[in-house]
């Protein structure tokens, strides 16, 4: 009997105790053989079932158009992700694999038409495959593009399979525009209601990120002095080494812009600007967050010149530009527009933040991989220490994630007293003994259970697509090119002019 089909007194000795918090479900993933999954949601889930947060009952059912059998995939898993299992934990990986299912349907463009043929049989072998668990929760994972995700809903609800206890669960991006955005919340609404639908942004699944609300309101000595009375700006950066190789298709269509400020860069703006929720309960922290989005001081028109810069990394020192990375098609006008970096100075218009600039930067082939907060406190109000600096708190996602304080201490030695700034380090690798879970695990325990505060609500994403449309428009309606920078660097002067013109500078010491 195989372990999927075991009572609990037959469960198999290598089967660990559920976790208390353990649910039983069937996650269907819309793209079980892609890149996404197989780098991250397999992995993830295989995590979830080691530390038994996946009762034993649970099925991992991948839908792709592979035409692969349930012993294909399994196959297929075990030669990509073995890697990332310990040595000492080979039988628990099996009982992982026996997890697995795979049905054949067409997840391409085409997806939800009557085809009568392969697409058809793909739903039935689905509808078989679930028939008889319908007490059981099913979440349905969309790894595949946004414009499968209104014809996978009606086709879930055309076939039966949505039942009270279902959740869907949308990758980004989610749209490309506030109206596309709309388009996509309508459809999948239409057949889910709001509390069974989870906009994932991977970002929010981060230690660091989680900690961000526990070090701001679990701590008395924080809070009082989160306002614009002792802030002078904050600095939200998402910076990588790697360039566009074989995405410039993609990218072409998305830009900086889309791919990573419409959703990671805001969501660290909000949690960063909120104000303390009323309550804990799993509404109170996302309208705080819908708030702030509120909040934000439109910028349009000339201001887009003055309060964004958008770059185009060229070629330097052996590594190709955007222009001249390997691609199936030759560049494009499309090509010479978009933007593999940006930078924006936003504004939160509220009592708390009034005058606090929020600068926000991501860009392709950088100097380092890294993404991290940075709360620049205002200087003390009258130093008797020739010398000093600010106070910088300055939080790390990655690579390694952590949170740094810098302080002014003495320089020890004896005579003239000569101050320094020090960092109060905290690394969560340091610190804890047990694994730093990775974000898609803790998201996925999340849906699961059913928990929606880490997942973008649809006023939320509309919010963030209502304030960058005007910058996205006056780019496009812009004669202009993006600023070239060398591969390599910190990217295009105008975004060191950005902050250099109230004398300030972006944060770029390495902690």
């Amino acid at each position: 009997m195989s372990p999927l089909s075991t009572s609990p007194a037959d469960r198999p000795t290598n089967q660990p105790a559920d976790h208390p918090g353990a649910h039983t479900a069937d996650l269907v993933v819309f793209g079980g053989t892609g890149d996404l999954s197989m780098r991250k949601l397999i992995p993830a889930l295989y995590h979830c079932d080691r530390d038994g947060r996946l009762s034993h009952e649970s099925r991992i059912i991948a839908m792709s158009r592979g035409g692969l059998t349930d012993a294909d995939f399994r196959g297929k898993v075990d030669a990509e992700v073995r890697d990332q299992v310990p040595a000492d934990d080979q039988a628990g990986w099996q009982r992982f694999l026996g997890r697995l299912h795979h049905v054949s349907i067409d997840v391409g463009a085409d997806a939800g038409r009557d085809a009568g043929g392969a697409d058809r049989a793909g739903w039935g072998a689905l509808t078989r495959l679930l028939a008889g668990h319908e007490q059981r929760d099913r979440v349905f994972y969309l790894a595949s593009p946004p414009r499968t995700f209104g014809p996978f809903c009606r086709e879930l609800d055309q076939a039966g399979l949505v039942t009270p206890l279902s959740r869907v669960v949308l990758e980004k991006p989610l749209g490309h525009d506030l109206p596309s955005a709309q388009r996509i919340n309508d459809e999948v609404g239409a057949i889910f209601d709001e509390h069974q639908i989870f906009r994932i942004d991977h970002y929010l699944g981060k230690e660091t990120v989680q900690n961000l609300l526990v070090l701001r309101f679990a701590n008395a000595f924080l809070e009082p002095i989160w306002n614009s009375l002792w802030i002078d700006h904050v600095q939200i950066t998402a910076a990588e080494t790697v360039g566009t190789p074989g995405r410039r298709g993609y990218y072409d269509h998305a830009g900086a812009l889309r791919d990573m400020v419409q959703n990671h860069l805001l969501q660290l703006l909000t949690l960063t600007a909120m104000e303390p929720p009323a309550r804990s309960d799993r509404e109170a922290v996302r309208d705080e967050k819908v708030k702030v989005l509120q909040a934000l001081r439109p910028i349009t028109g000339t201001e887009v010149d003055r309060f964004t810069v958008r770059g185009q990394y060229v070629g330097a020192d052996g590594m190709p530009g955007y222009l001249d990375e390997p691609a199936s098609t030759p560049p494009t006008e499309a090509s010479r527009r978009v933007e593999t970096f940006t930078a924006i100075r936003a504004e939160v218009k509220n009592w708390r933040w009034a005058g606090v600039p929020f600068y926000l930067r991501t860009g392709k082939r950088m100097p380092y991989r890294r993404s991290e907060i940075v709360v620049q406190f205002k200087d003390v109000p009258h130093s008797i220490y020739p010398g000093g600096a600010p106070n910088r708190l300055v939080l790390r996602l990655q690579p390694e994630e952590g949170i740094r304080l810098h302080i002014m201490a003495k320089e020890p030695g004896a005579g003239e007293v000569t101050p320094k700034p020090v960092p109060l380090s905290l690394s969560f690798g340091e610190t804890f003994t047990t694994r730093v879970p990775e974000a898609y695990e803790r998201l996925l325990t999340d849906v699961l259970a059913g928990n929606p505060t880490l997942f973008m609500r649809r006023d939320e994403v509309e919010a963030a697509w209502r304030w960058i449309d005007p910058i996205l428009h006056a780019w496009e309606s812009r004669a202009g090119l993006p600023e070239p920078y060398p591969a390599g660097t910190t990217g295009p002067a105008g975004a060191h002019e950005l902050l250099g013109r109230s004398g300030r500078a972006w944060h770029e010491e390495d902690a």
